[in-house]
C-alpha cells in the first residue's frame, strides 16, 4: 500500500493546483520545440520535484513513467571505483551527483556524456518534432563541491545540443554564477497554511476521512490547522503527519473498528493524541540543545560531538543539522544573545560549504556557543 505522499502526488501539469503561474509557464516550455536548461529551486516540500517529472510527460508522454533503477559503476583518473545508482527511462536520466562526495565531478560529466552519445527513441522516431534530445535532472545542485560545478558548466556548453539538463536545489546563492546564468531559473515558493489546509481536507475526502470542525460546522478543523502551521509549509511533511493521526486514529487501542464503506471520524478524540510526531532526528537535536545550555565544558563538547556524530552518520545534513539546532536553542536563549549566536551560525554555515569536515564546523559552532553563553551566564548571574 502505498504513501498518502506518493498516492496523491500530481503526474501531470493539469493535475498540479498549486501555483498556477508556474504551471502556465511549464506549459509554454513543453509546447515549446526547444527547451532550455532550467534551474528549480525553492524550499523542500514545495514541489520541485513534482513539477520536473511533470513538465517531463508533458513533452515525451507517458513512457517517460517507464522508470528503471540501475547502478552506475565510474572510474576517475586515480583507478577509484564510484557507484551511484541513478533513475532513469529512454527518455531522461536522473541521479544526485552529491552522493558521490568529493568526486562529484567526475561522475557529472561520465553521467552527461554517456547519456550526450545515445539518441533518443523520439528523436528517431519523430525526427520533425524538434525534440532530439535526452534530459539530465540532477538533485541537491546546490551540494556540489566547486569543482564539480565549473565542470558542469563546461559540460552544459560541450553537449548542450544533445541534451538538456534540469537542475533541482534549495538554495540558487550556493550555485556558481555561470551555472545559474545558463539556466532558466524557476523558483517554487513553498505552499501557504492556507492552500496546505486546503490540500490535507482534499486527501481526507478522497480517503473517505471526516473532518470535524473544531468550532462546529463550517469552522476551520483544529487538527488540519495544527498540521498547517507544524508543518513548515512542506507539503510531504504534511500529508506524513496526517496519515501518521489517521493510523493513531484508527488504531484498536484508540476506536472500535470502523464498519467497511463507512467513512472514518477524525474529531475530538484524535485531537486528544499527544502533539503532532516529530521526526527521532528533531527530537535528538533536541537533547543537543538541551546538553549545550545545561553544561559549558570540555567534557560536555565532547559529549556533544558524539551526538553530533550519531547524526551525520544517520544521513541527516549538516547544514539542516545546524539550523535546527538554533532554533531549539533560541526558544531560550535571552534576546540580547540571538543576534550573536545567529551570527556565529552563518559563519560556521559559510566555513561548513567552503569546507570538507562537515563535524569540524558544527563542533566549533557548539564550542563558540558554550563560550557565549557561558561568558554571559557569569556576566548576568556571577
Amino acid at each position: 500500500m502505498a504513501l498518502w505522499v506518493d498516492k496523491y502526488r500530481p503526474n501531470s501539469l493539469n493535475k498540479l493546483t498549486l501555483h498556477p503561474d508556474i504551471t502556465h509557464k511549464l506549459h509554454t516550455l513543453a509546447a515549446s520545440p526547444e527547451l532550455p536548461h532550467l534551474l528549480f529551486f525553492g524550499p523542500p516540500g514545495a514541489g520541485k520535484k513534482c513539477r520536473v517529472m511533470a513538465l517531463l510527460r508533458e513533452i515525451f508522454g507517458t513512457n517517460v513513467e517507464h522508470i528503471k533503477l540501475e547502478h552506475r559503476r565510474f572510474k576517475t583518473p586515480t583507478n577509484k571505483d564510484i557507484e551511484i545508482a541513478t533513475l532513469g527511462s529512454n527518455y531522461h536520466i536522473e541521479c544526485n551527483p552529491s552522493d558521490a562526495g568529493n568526486n562529484d565531478r567526475f561522475v557529472i560529466q561520465e553521467v552527461i556524456k554517456e547519456i550526450a552519445s545515445h539518441a533518443t527513441l523520439q528523436s528517431q522516431s519523430n525526427k520533425g518534432t524538434g525534440r532530439a534530445f535526452k534530459v539530465v535532472v540532477l538533485t541537491e545542485v546546490d551540494r556540489l563541491s566547486k569543482q564539480a560545478q565549473a565542470g558542469l558548466r563546461r559540460t552544459m556548453e560541450k553537449y548542450s545540443s544533445q541534451c538538456r539538463l534540469i537542475l533541482i536545489c534549495n538554495s540558487p546563492s550556493k550555485i556558481i554564477e555561470p551555472v545559474r546564468s545558463r539556466c532558466l531559473g524557476i523558483r517554487v515558493p513553498a505552499p501557504t497554511p492556507e492552500e496546505i489546509g486546503a490540500l490535507l481536507t482534499h486527501v481526507a475526502s478522497k480517503e473517505k476521512i471526516t473532518l470535524n470542525p473544531a468550532g462546529g460546522a463550517g469552522g476551520p478543523n483544529e487538527l488540519v490547522a495544527k498540521i498547517s502551521t507544524s508543518c513548515n509549509r512542506n507539503v510531504q511533511r504534511a500529508l506524513l503527519m496526517l496519515e501518521t493521526c489517521k493510523v493513531q486514529a484508527s488504531a484498536p487501542s484508540s476506536h472500535p473498528p470502523v464498519p467497511p464503506g463507512n467513512s472514518q471520524t477524525l474529531s475530538a478524540s484524535l485531537l486528544a493524541v499527544p502533539p503532532i510526531p516529530l521526526p527521532d532526528w528533531e527530537i535528538y537535536i533536541q537533547r543537543v540543545a538541551k546538553e549545550m545550555l545545561q553544561e559549558q565544558s570540555p567534557s560536555k563538547l565532547l559529549a556533544v560531538r558524539d551526538m553530533l556524530y550519531e547524526l551525520l552518520t544517520g544521513c541527516i545534513p549538516a547544514d539542516v543539522v545546524l539550523c535546527v539546532l538554533c532554533r531549539e536553542l533560541f526558544k531560550s536563549l535571552d534576546d540580547s544573545l540571538k543576534h550573536e549566536v545567529a551570527h556565529w551560525a552563518a559563519y560556521y554555515e559559510h566555513r561548513m560549504k567552503t569546507g570538507s569536515k562537515e563535524i569540524f564546523h558544527l563542533e566549533a559552532f557548539v564550542a563558540k556557543f558554550m563560550s557565549v553563553y557561558k561568558r554571559w551566564l557569569i556576566t548576568v548571574f556571577g
